[in-house]
């Protein structure tokens, strides 16, 4: 088991396992840093027939008293109905500011769960419990937690850091090609902003052999960088290369493209306008693209830039008139740019030409 220390803000820090066996253990791990109260575990309808009642032993083997509270699996949940209906559950529950907040499940599970955990009494504790690579990567860590709206993705949030994140690497056997695919996207997304060794893996090794490996060079990573800025005022917005266009690409296709495989598409758009405007050689470039592609991810984008700039325009990363983006320099190295929000369809233009 691999245990890794992220130091939130104020100077609080809490503990991120990766290993087998913590679907079982997570009661004895998590009493380690809280005493047993009140929890509520939140999961969805994929998730809880396959780890719920695994969970919800073990917390209450170790002193906790359990509620449950399951929703429809899928982007639709990270809605402002079910995020009230959650709070409701909270309040029915009798939950109180010295209680638990349980996310079980993937990257939807736990925005909605740390939201609803950040708002209910102005905040009680939550801990996130990832069952998919793509948040076991990226969102279970950073406390980054939101809800849709009509006018895009994740427009209502806060920061609220976990307690504790618990990544049961077993869980992960049960996900789909396409969604291991999903995971691989952000972790190759890490490799080329930080950590070259990560990359290697998706580029030449078998990501699937050496998901704890994966983990926590990409736990690592983010840990530094959530640390260092916390709230995404500075650096921290390095984390969201690739993302500018792909939350376009979700909402443009009602969410059938995955978050996962949009970030490829984004990742690819980004990596051809670095290396047309000059920033990236293009060797390191057709590196980065064939990373992609050697994953089972898309490279191709289906739409145009302008719809796409117009979507992006309202995404909760534009500033006034400005908008900043992520470009890779190397791998391993990014730089962000400030653009003027007209620019933004000249520059998804450079990332969208020479598509196959």
């Amino acid at each position: 088991m691999k245990k890794q220390i992220l130091t939130a803000p104020g100077g609080e820090s809490y503990p991120i396992l990766t290993g087998s066996g913590l679907i079982n253990t997570c009661g004895q791990e998590i009493s380690s840093i809280v005493k047993p109260c009140r929890v509520m575990i939140i999961s969805d309808t994929n998730v809880a027939p396959l780890y719920l009642e695994i969970v919800r032993k073990s917390l209450a083997d170790a002193g906790f008293s359990v509620n449950t509270h399951v929703v429809s699996a899928g982007e639709g949940s990270k809605s402002v109905a079910v995020f009230g209906a959650l709070l409701e559950s909270f309040a029915e529950a009798k939950m109180t500011r010295t209680d638990l907040a349980v996310a079980l499940g993937g990257g939807v599970i736990g925005d909605l769960t740390g939201f609803a955990a950040g708002c209910y009494l102005r905040g009680i504790r939550f801990v996130q419990m990832p069952t998919t690579l793509l948040s076991a990567v990226d969102a279970s860590v950073g406390g980054k937690t939101a809800v849709n709206l009509q006018h895009g993705k994740n427009l209502a949030g806060l920061f609220h850091q976990p307690i504790g994140v618990y990544c049961d690497v077993d869980t992960l056997q049960t996900l789909t090609p396409h969604e291991m695919a999903d995971g691989a996207a952000e972790a190759i997304k890490t490799g080329i902003l930080g950590n070259p060794d990560l990359f290697s893996i998706y580029e030449n090794g078998n990501p699937l052999s050496e998901l704890e490996d994966v983990i926590s060079h990409a736990v690592a990573y983010k840990s530094m960088i959530v640390t260092e800025d916390p709230e995404e005022h500075g650096v921290r917005k390095l984390l969201n290369l690739g993302h500018t266009p792909a939350h376009a690409i979700e909402r443009m296709s009602n969410f059938v493209i995955s978050h996962g495989h949009a970030v490829a598409i984004g990742l690819a758009m980004m990596t051809r306008a670095a290396v047309k405007r000059g920033y990236l050689e293009s060797d390191e470039g057709t590196r980065i693209l064939h990373t992609i592609a050697r994953n089972n991810l898309p490279v191709v984008c289906p739409y145009q830039a302008k719809e796409m700039a117009e979507i992006a325009a309202i995404d909760k990363k534009a500033a006034a008139s400005q908008i900043t983006v992520i470009l890779p320099e190397k791998i391993g190295r990014c730089r962000m740019e400030k653009i003027a929000i007209s620019e933004l369809e000249a520059l998804f233009a450079d990332g969208l030409e020479g598509q196959a």
